[in-house]
């Protein structure tokens, strides 16, 4: 019987995979994934990490992995349909009979709903004689009570279900407030609020909906200074930004990139209604294409420390890569936008946001960072930082007028400048080319007979499918250059056939959208595929070099089989392979 792909959307939302391990593995967090030993071999160290992000598992140890059906098949021993109902029968939903229901759209209007109501209690908590330290906080902050209202700030009591018991009374069901992400399940099966005695920063989308929220402490408590929802069936962290909603209505063509959640309501309070966050991750490029829509220009105004530049070099290469204007904002002595506003007034961050500098100035004057370049020692080593900033600065032109500036100002020759430049340019991309392709192409364990005598092709097909699942506006690209039939191993085409489909479908890319089309060992090395280290950067000119790769070995092993072809066919073939290759392969 064929399930709807919404139904099994559901079942896996209704069923997050962190929860449902959790019951048989001990896990313990390691960033934003977790751990513990792997249940279906005999290990000492753990190797087995589960993903909630994308609600997968895999196990570097002995390959198994796979989505939470594939986990329920595995530990459980059932097959894919009893996995399913298994599944489901936890979680109080009833398999279709036709493969087809409206449940998914039921489900995001119930969470929408559900996350509504939680934003007016938060609010009201807020008010209460309960929530004055909460309130207090954001006064001391120097909030207005009007931007608290307007951004519908609020508090979470210090009590295990109070927000439970709230929304169970206006008669939401405890599954359903689970889905939301609003309480969790503990080992014994019992239910608790997941946000405990915290400020609340409620999270609306485009159209007005409250999709998620976030949380912090209140100074001098226990615990992570920030909760974050995790993603729902209305919310993925990496495709929505914090006060977009509000930003996209500023008019102008710059947008600000702020810290947080409280940079960037101190910032519209000050009067620049442009700002925006990132919410409890990494910017990502899903991020920079969506504010692609709204901006032409966007200034990063992030931490000054060691972790913030890291972040402000990211976002400064993803930005670009999306075709969004970047510039870099430097507050004096390291303030944050909101200290600096408090201090010196909103007219002088104006000025500072008109003198932020383009990436290029930005590169080149952290790369003083440590340096003392009054002398020749610290002189030298500058330049040579220097020359490897040039080195990936693509315009020409920009390239020789920073390198005039850079000897001018320390009195060499800009031709020195510019060949230092160019040599470590190329040895960078021989670098970053043979790292990429090696992480991409590594071979599992456990490889079929047709993959170990394809190693080099295999290897490329497997970096082409981690690509296309985390990317699916690639997805032309690689259908204009691919066809199943170039695939050399049969396990990889299906895999590809199947990614494509989905994708096909307007859906992201999930592992359980393959359905029961692939065996649980199978699904853990899809579950490999999906969670290879890919730079994000970079995965287009990695994505090329696979593509070539492939269509190589494809010509290999068609050469090697001319003799068998009829002329007519061995001539079809050679036109294919010209084709391809006029399309830039």
């Amino acid at each position: 019987m064929p399930i709807g792909q919404d139904f099994l959307m559901e079942l896996k939302y209704r069923n997050d995979i962190e929860s449902v391990v959790g019951s048989y593995v001990n896990l313990k967090r390691r960033g934003s994934n977790l751990v513990g030993l792997c249940p279906f071999h005999n290990e000492k160290t753990p190797s087995f990490t589960v993903y909630p992000e994308n609600g997968s598992f895999y196990c570097f140890g002995c390959g198994a992995g796979g989505d939470v059906i594939t986990f329920i098949r595995q530990i459980e021993n059932l097959d894919y349909l009893e996995a399913v109902k298994y599944l489901a029968d936890r979680t109080g939903l009833q398999v279709p009979e036709d493969g087809y229901d409206a449940s998914m759209q039921r489900m995001k209007a119930a969470v929408l709903e559900i996350n509504r109501t939680a934003a007016r209690y938060f609010h009201a908590c807020l008010l209460s004689p309960a929530g004055k330290p909460a309130l207090d906080y954001l006064l001391g902050r120097q909030l207005t009570m009007e931007t608290i209202r307007h951004f519908g700030l609020g508090y979470a009591p210090d009590s295990w279900d109070g927000l439970l018991k709230h929304l169970v009374s206006k008669g939401y069901r405890e599954q359903d407030i689970l889905v939301a992400d609003l309480i969790g399940r503990s080992k014994r099966g019992g239910y608790y609020d997941r946000f405990r005695g915290r400020v609340m920063f409620p999270i609306i989308d485009l159209r007005g909906g409250v999709i998620a929220f976030g949380g912090r402490i209140l100074p001098g408590a226990e615990g992570a200074k920030y909760m974050n929802s995790s993603d729902t069936p209305v919310f993925k962290k990496s495709r929505n930004m914090f006060a977009l909603n509000f930003a996209k209505n500023a008019g102008g063509e710059r947008m600000i990139l702020a810290e947080g959640y409280m940079d960037v309501i101190s910032l519209h309070q000050a009067g620049f209604t442009n700002a925006v966050a990132a919410l409890g991750t990494a910017f990502t490029a899903e991020q920079a294409r969506l504010l692609s829509r709204y901006t032409k220009e966007v200034v990063v105004t992030l931490d000054a420390d060691a972790a913030g530049q890291k972040a402000t070099d990211r976002a400064m290469g993803i930005l670009a890569e999306a075709g969004v204007g970047v510039r870099v904002l430097r507050i004096p002595d390291g303030k944050d936008p909101d200290e600096f506003i408090k201090k010196n007034g909103p007219s002088r961050f104006t000025a500072l946001l008109d003198g932020a500098v383009g990436d290029i100035e930005y590169k080149l004057f952290t790369a003083s960072k440590d340096l003392d370049t009054n002398t020749n020692e610290g002189r030298l080593a500058y330049l040579k930082r220097a020359a490897d900033v040039l080195a990936g600065v693509e315009d020409s032109i920009a390239r020789d007028l920073y390198a005039g500036r850079l000897a001018d100002k320390f009195g060499v020759s800009k031709t020195a400048i510019l060949t230092e430049a160019k040599q470590a340019a190329r040895q960078e991309n021989r670098r970053r080319q043979k790292k990429q392709f090696r992480e991409l192409t590594a071979p599992r364990p456990g490889l079929p007979p047709e993959e170990r005598t394809h190693m080099r092709a295999a290897g490329a097909e497997e970096g082409v499918l981690a690509i296309l699942m985390r990317n699916p506006d690639y997805l032309d690209f690689v259908k204009e250059r691919l066809s199943p039939e170039d695939f050399v191993t049969p396990f990889h085409r299906r895999v590809y056939e199947g990614v494509v489909k989905v994708l096909e479908e307007g859906r992201a890319f999930e592992l359980s959208l393959l359905g029961g089309g692939f065996t649980p060992e199978e699904m853990g090395r899809i579950a490999g595929m999906q969670n290879k280290v890919v730079s994000q950067e970079k995965a287009a000119e990695a994505l090329t070099d696979c593509i070539r790769v492939i269509l190589e070995e494809k010509e290999k092993l068609d050469a090697g089989k001319a003799g068998e072809m009829p002329d007519g066919e061995w001539e079809a073939q050679l036109q294919r392979l010209r084709e391809k290759k006029q399309r830039g392969i």
